[in-house]
């Protein structure tokens, strides 16, 4: 039972929590756990680079229900920077704030040293250019009193006779300006005219070029790609953390949010309303533009931030039968989203495929197109929801599965999300079991003399998803783990990185200030989220009557930077020819850019998607047969012929016998 004189402390969206005596400033708490959280001035209440918010509301992830008031209330020294810097209401200084209970806390990205790398770039494609949205240039007829006709009637005659262009109508906010803008320039102006015939907007004198952002809404991160319409360029990418991870890190924790606190839907919606206006600000800054040239935004996500992005309540994707609001692809004004482009733009979501495989899917299909090949192939967006796609022209399959967070370094032991200082690379030698490893923000390896030298100035931070990933599997090569998951008490006698940990074992990766360690719970929690990847994809091959896949493709900010040997080696996919297993990069931002820049592509999507064969994982009996098989390293059964071609694979030591259903989280 919990010490009520220890409250727990969440920290987002790092993930790590712990328990501290009442009364230990949230700063204290913060650097105890090794969490992301600025300060220069010796916890004086000087700098305010430690401001933090407390996440309100009953947090059934965690057990806590999380209050402002399990915060000290705001003091004399507070309450003086606040008089002269204006710290906002929701907002606490972490050295000044101390805990009186449980209490979930949000690092915003202007608290944190080092900021999270957002790896969703923008992908080289093949696009046609062919925009919803064109400008086309013309001159009014001035009004005279011969002519009773208005300026609008005149703007549809000149659109006619320039570029043939009938039954035209206009938004309301391009009519409530049109009269102002068509005398600013001697009656010669732009219209950006939608391919239905809407005019969206009309500029003053001649106006070449317009543009449009593609959006990727995933759980974790949110990436913009603000691209031109007429060329296809991408001119400024941007990406930032989701802030709705502090209501929490999966989905069905948000949905959970949502159903225990009244108002919840409204709170995310805002958050993430709120993120993706920022990310447009930021991209058309950078290419030095005016957002009022931004007519076009094409949105991919899951089904569950699909429905809060527009406003729709996702509590239904909660629970069986998990019913979307709408599995349609939508456009819509982007004034109806809050969304503070062009007023007479346009939001297009792409279409959601099932309750668990959303419009990034869907972008996806769009990005590899495997309906046009003849080889099968499978596709997998890597998340905290894997969604995955399987087959060729024939026939199509789409399935997800819960991985849950922990393929982004979450719910591991010395895990964060990829941020410089984070290892992302390890090798561990077979006989000494040294490892020697690389971070992100050095190019070196640990064991190069110049290594030291190269190190950001946050140092060695922890680990991230492809460095737990790697150095797991690089265990299991070298013997320290055995094919159950256990890592072995017997390789202590081969090294002293590897010790007793209560009744488990525990390896050393590294030792300082803070050990980074690989512990049983960290094995565990890989071997739970890989078993869900495998258990999905084995279930799809399964319905398509297959025992082979030709190739592999693996999209995704974590696909792109996972190395496929030892995603195979884990047993996170399936056997296939080593050479013939890719990253599709951020695919489903890709379809976003296409979607974005070629209608025809549009009406496309729409019809494939519906061709499309949906498999419920979560009411399918054999995927819970599929997930007990796959808790071994790399399998309990199936056979890995073309890995062993080029890796070795240690002898089976346990065979697998769990049984019970995995509890599902999204």
């Amino acid at each position: 039972m919990a010490d009520k004189n220890e409250p727990l402390i969440v920290f987002s969206p790092s993930g790590k929590r712990g328990r501290f005596p009442k009364g230990t400033p949230v700063l204290q708490a913060a650097r105890s756990l090794g969490v992301d959280l600025d300060s220069v001035c010796g916890g004086r209440a000087l700098c305010g680079r430690c401001q933090v918010v407390v996440t309100e509301g009953e947090l059934s992830k965690h057990g806590i229900d999380s209050r402002l008031e399990n915060l000290s209330a705001r003091g004399e020294t507070e309450s003086r920077y606040s008089e002269r810097r204006k710290l906002a209401n929701n907002r606490r200084l972490g050295c000044q704030a101390l805990l009186l209970g449980d209490v979930a806390i949000d690092v915003p990205a202007s608290s944190q040293v080092h900021k999270q790398v957002v790896r969703k770039q923008h992908e080289a494609h093949d696009i046609q250019i062919n925009p919803a949205t064109h400008a086309y240039f013309v001159e009014v007829t001035k009004p005279d009193m011969h002519d009773p006709s208005g300026d609008l009637e005149r703007l549809k005659l000149a659109l006619q006779r320039d570029w043939q262009l009938e039954d035209l109508r206009i938004s309301l906010p391009a009519l409530q300006t049109l009269q102002t803008v068509l005398r600013k320039e001697d009656w010669q102006v732009t219209a950006a005219v939608r391919s239905d015939g809407e005019i969206v907007a009309v500029w003053p004198g001649l106006k070449t070029k317009l543009y449009g952002v593609a959006i990727d809404i995933g759980s974790t991160t949110i990436a913009a790609h603000l691209c031109d319409l007429a060329s296809g360029e991408v001119l400024s990418s941007a990406g930032q953390m989701n802030p709705q991870i502090r209501f929490g890190e999966d989905l069905m924790s948000r949905v959970s949010y949502i159903m225990m606190n009244e108002g919840g839907e409204t709170e995310l919606t805002a958050v993430v309303r709120e993120a993706i206006n920022n990310l447009i600000a930021e991209v058309v800054s950078d290419a030095k533009l005016s957002l009022d040239t931004v007519v076009e935004v094409t949105i991919v996500g899951n089904p569950i931030m699909m429905h809060l992005v527009m406003g729709l309540n996702p509590v239904e994707l909660g629970m069986a039968p998990f019913a979307l609001a709408s599995d349609a692809a939508a456009s819509l004004p982007a004034r109806d989203l809050g969304l503070t482009i062009n007023s007479g733009g346009y939001v297009y979501a792409l279409p959601c495929i099932a309750g668990h495989v959303g419009a990034d899917a869907a972008g996806v299909l769009l990005a590899e197109s495997p309906y046009e090949r003849e080889e099968i192939s499978l596709i997998v967006d890597v998340g905290t929801n894997a969604e995955m796609l399987l087959g060729n022209r024939d026939r199509i399959l789409a399935a997800s599965s819960p991985t849950g967070p922990a393929f982004e370094g979450a719910q591991i032991s010395s895990g964060q999300r990829a941020a410089p200082g984070a290892i992302e690379r390890v090798r561990i030698d077979p006989e000494t079991l040294e490892p020697r490893y690389r971070i992100i923000g050095s190019e070196l390896w640990s064991d190069d003399p110049a290594f030291p030298d190269s190190i950001p100035a946050c140092g060695v931070t922890g680990i991230c998803g492809s460095g737990i990933i790697e150095a797991i599997a690089e265990l299991y090569l070298a013997g320290v783990i055995n094919s159950d998951g256990t890592i072995s008490g017997d390789a202590a006698k081969r090294s002293d990185r590897v010790t007793a940990d209560g009744r488990t074992f525990s390896y050393t990766l590294l030792r300082g200030e803070r050990d980074i360690t690989v512990q049983q719970n960290d094995v565990r929690a890989i071997q739970l989220a890989k078993a869900a990847l495998y258990a999905g994809a084995r279930l799809l091959m399964e319905k398509l009557g297959v025992e082979k896949v030709d190739r592999i493709r693996l999209a995704g900010a974590f696909g792109a930077h996972i190395d496929v040997k030892y995603a195979m080696v884990l047993g996170m996919i399936p056997d296939c020819r080593l050479d013939m297993v890719s990253s599709a990069g951020n695919a489903a931002g890709t379809g976003a850019r296409i979607a974005l820049l070629d209608n025809n592509s549009r009406s496309e999507i729409e019809k494939q998607t519906r061709n499309v064969e949906k498999i419920e994982t979560a009411v399918e009996e054999r995927f819970q047969h599929h997930f007990v098989a796959a808790m071994a390293i790399p399998h309990d059964a199936d056979a890995f012929d073309e890995l062993e071609k080029v890796v070795k694979l240690p002898k089976k030591t346990v065979q697998m016998t769990t049984s019970g259903r995995r509890r599902r989280r999204r």
